[in-house]
């Protein structure tokens, strides 16, 4: 049994990502309130494995969790990307007619505004803790007239109706999520994707020096995110996830910039699934 940290209620999106991803086994999900907290389940041995968001093709990256993956010794073993489908859920028996509140987080809202604004103007919608965690309570506690939007993988866990399905304004919306995982074990050659953390020197051209050099070798750089590093004004991590077709060739890319930046880390070499 593979024990799977995740941030969030049961029937969170996180919950069906882990399990889409490690499909082959059993897996007992640990969930976690914050992002720290799956760090947390990993080092008290309360967790194998975690699965976490980094970032979504709607609302961009989620800076703090690139900043986790620097500070912390986990390396990326792989990823998932999952479409974020919303879903207006309720007790059985119910119509949207007879909802008059909806509870989700606030990244829900924010997706599905226009169709409560369009659709359905006399439902009030509140924001809550969890889109998983609003379903549950609609369903434990027999909430009629109270509705939540959640993932078809919550209304299932928790019987609840799907009344109006895929009620996001964005179709194309979909979270990437790495993998944390000691366990998995990937042959070399098998590996085409890398995330590197890196500080550059206060130099013109510095930056462009370096992509200009990733490009001679083939490597093609898939994100780049910069953070500020506290204490150091105006200075920057850089996170860039790069593809390629050969780890040799990735490594001839490694040995060429390594004299040219600073604190590099390479926060994991695993598979894409694109």
């Amino acid at each position: 049994m593979k024990r799977v940290a995740i941030q969030g209620y049961p029937g969170c999106f996180h919950e069906e990502a882990a399990r889409l991803f490690y499909a082959d086994g059993p897996v007992e999900t640990v969930p976690c309130d914050t992002f720290d907290g799956l760090y947390a389940a990993l080092q008290g041995g309360c967790a194998d494995a975690a699965v976490m968001a980094v970032e979504n093709t709607v609302s961009g990256g989620l800076v703090r969790n690139f900043e986790l993956l620097r500070s912390h010794s986990w390396k990326i073993r792989g990823e998932i990307y999952l479409r974020i489908q919303q879903n207006l859920l309720a007790l059985p028996g119910q119509r949207p007619e007879d909802i008059r509140e909806v509870r989700t987080h606030y990244m829900a809202i924010n997706q599905t505004r226009d169709f409560f604004e369009r659709e359905c103007p006399w439902i009030k919608v509140v924001e809550s803790e969890d889109t998983a965690k609003s379903a549950a309570e609609v369903a434990r506690e027999g909430l009629r007239g109270v509705g939540a939007v959640a993932s078809l993988f919550a209304a299932k866990m928790y019987g609840l109706d799907v009344l109006r399905e895929s009620i996001e304004t964005y179709k194309q919306n979909f979270t990437r999520f790495i993998i944390l995982d000691e366990a998995l074990e990937i042959p070399k050659e098998r590996i085409d994707k890398a995330s590197l953390c890196f500080t550059l020197p206060h130099t013109p051209g510095s930056l462009s020096h370096i992509l200009t050099i990733l490009s001679f070798y083939g490597m093609n750089l898939t994100r780049i995110q910069s953070l500020p590093i506290p204490g150091r004004t105006w200075q920057y991590f850089f996170y860039a996830d790069i593809c390629f077709e050969t780890y040799d060739r990735y490594l001839q890319a490694l040995s060429a910039v390594r004299p040219l930046v600073e604190d590099l880390q390479i926060l994991g070499e695993y598979k894409t699934v694109l």
